[in-house]
């Protein structure tokens, strides 16, 4: 059928492009935290004196940031085979692994607070530095970089572990180590360029109590985005403990919080008691500015910056905004008897509790008036959750590609149903059909553009009404 209509229908969740920009920010947050800034000025003078050829000197750091690179582009394949990439997607919406990364980025947010500090072994780093001195050449190099990287990792592990967890919602093989590529890339060009260019090293800020400012602003967005992975394993298995209203307060107090603790009004362990620098003022603004945002969003507004982290409308209990677009039916068999009974043409959405993109374009195109109306009044809108933890009544036995296996959720059998009948597998997807089943237009994926989604709506009542 989709063949018909000359539409490829295999997509990616997240673009390769976003994935790497993810872990290069985190890569750049990464540089600015106690573990790894004072370091750059050292590392490089160490290249520059150890060699009187200046040549050598580049050539050495230009090999060190390459180690660097290597080391955490390695550590996202090793996730990758360890893993599996169909198994971090499975994982993605599983109950107890989301909890494990809730309780993980809260311990890390801990460990930015001062609470106490994430160290891998001491003999580790020990043995890496020692072996760094008996070598050279090359290896010695990497053994340095090696190094580096055990002895951050105290402020880079907690970015690493969100950045990963992050990737590891999509089905791409190598998503993890294009992250980490990112990553390794911002955290290994200022020794490079240092290295290149020795006068810039006295531009830079000296280290000083703003470092902790950074991990404690840190601590703060990962206790944020740790409610997010409570929030997806609450939607996929119907817990209804963190709706809507209670996720924006959780995120309202943290930001304000954030908002105060840059202004001063709140200390941690390791903060100095120098004034507010202007600065830091106008930083403060940021947080409290985003706190008095989502202020609205506890009684219903859109919040449209917020649709890929915030639990969907439908979750809210107290809902003053009337645009909001409700699925008629969460069961194809249901919606599909009652299109025919009412002579109305389906739309399916195949979505996700844990696909960001599926939050973007309910709250950035489905809340336009005139695509709302569209799917509210003249389609059978029937939302089918593919990654729903739901208990059938009773397990389904199927043979796909030759191989034998048992539905046992709603979510894997939608999931089923849209690679058996529709050839996809990605979310959002969504599929225009006649009460009998028929393609009324090629399928529509992910693209917030209001005016091409209210045209693929229209083209389908026009060929459903020929």
């Amino acid at each position: 059928e989709l063949e018909a209509f000359g539409e490829t229908t295999l997509q990616q969740n997240k673009t390769w492009i976003y994935i790497f920009f993810a872990g290069f920010i985190g890569g750049l947050l990464a540089l600015f935290t106690p573990c790894v800034f004072p370091v750059i000025p050292m590392t490089v003078s160490f290249f520059l004196k150890r060699s009187e050829n200046r040549k050598k000197s580049i050539r050495d750091a230009i090999m060190y940031g390459m180690s660097i690179i290597i080391i955490y582009v390695a550590l996202g394949l090793v996730v990758t085979l360890l893993f599996g990439a169909n198994a971090l997607n499975t994982l993605s919406t599983n109950a107890l692994f989301n909890i494990i990364f809730f309780l993980m980025l809260v311990v890390f947010a801990a460990s930015f607070f001062g609470a106490f500090e994430i160290t891998l072994p001491s003999g580790w780093s020990n043995a890496a530095d020692s072996k760094a001195e008996i070598t050279t050449g090359w290896i010695s190099i990497f053994l340095m970089a090696f190094t580096l990287a055990l002895v951050s990792f105290s402020c880079t592990g907690p970015i690493i572990g969100f950045l990963l967890v992050e990737v590891s919602m999509t089905e791409s093989v190598i998503a993890p180590a294009i992250g980490m590529f990112g990553f390794a890339i911002a955290l290994a060009l200022p020794f490079t360029l240092f290295a290149l260019f020795p006068s810039w090293l006295k531009s830079i800020p000296k280290s000083g109590g703003w470092m902790n400012v950074v991990k404690v602003t840190l601590g703060f967005i990962e206790l944020a985005f740790a409610l997010k992975f409570l929030s997806v394993a609450d939607l996929a298995y119907g817990w209804g403990i963190l709706d809507r209203e209670t996720f924006l307060a959780l995120w309202i107090v943290i930001f304000a919080l954030l908002g105060f603790y840059l202004l001063g009004k709140i200390k941690f362990p390791h903060d100095d008691d120098n004034k507010v620098g202007v600065f830091r003022f106008f930083l403060a603004l940021a947080p409290l500015a985003f706190a008095v945002y989502m202020l609205p969003g506890l009684w219903g507004a859109p919040l449209k910056a917020l649709s890929a982290f915030a639990p969907p409308l439908q979750t809210q209990d107290f809902n003053l905004y009337t645009h909001e677009v409700h699925p008629k039916f969460d069961d194809y068999d249901i919606g599909m008897e009652y299109a025919r009974k009412n002579n109305k043409p389906v739309m399916i959405d195949f979505t996700g509790y844990g696909c960001v993109n599926c939050r973007k374009m309910e709250l950035s195109v489905w809340t336009d008036s005139k695509v709302g109306s569209i799917i509210n009044n003249d389609y059978v809108l029937i939302t089918l959750y593919v990654d729903s933890r739901q208990p059938l009544l009773e397990p389904v036995k199927i043979t796909e590609n030759g191989t034998e296996r048992t539905l046992k959720t709603t979510g894997d059998k939608w999931s089923y149903l849209q690679r058996r009948k529709f050839g996809a597998n990605a979310q959002p997807f969504y599929v225009l059909l006649n009460n009998e089943g028929s393609l009324l237009n090629k399928p529509y994926t992910y693209n917030e553009d209001v005016t091409k989604y209210a045209d693929f709506l229209q083209t389908g009542l026009r060929n459903y009404r020929k």
